[in-house]
């Protein structure tokens, strides 16, 4: 499990990333790498949001899983 929650964490660092340059930038680099609209672009978004909303019912158990003490 340890090797899905670093993948989701990755995914949410170039969600973040990407979000970031939007948003300063107005650059999508999401959409300059696979074409605006692309399939492979959309199923990055896709995995983005998945992987965001894994990371929110799982959080719990990821720290657990982590040893990490919640505050």
């Amino acid at each position: 499990m340890k090797t899905f929650d670093i993948i989701v964490a990755a995914l949410l660092v170039i969600g973040g990333l990407n979000w970031g340059l939007v948003g300063l930038l107005n650059f999508d680099l999401v959409a300059a790498i696979f074409g605006a609209g692309s399939t492979l672009g959309n199923l990055v978004y896709i995995l983005v949001g998945l992987s965001a909303i894994y990371q929110v019912l799982q959080l719990k158990s990821i720290q657990r899983r982590w040893g990490v003490a919640s505050r």
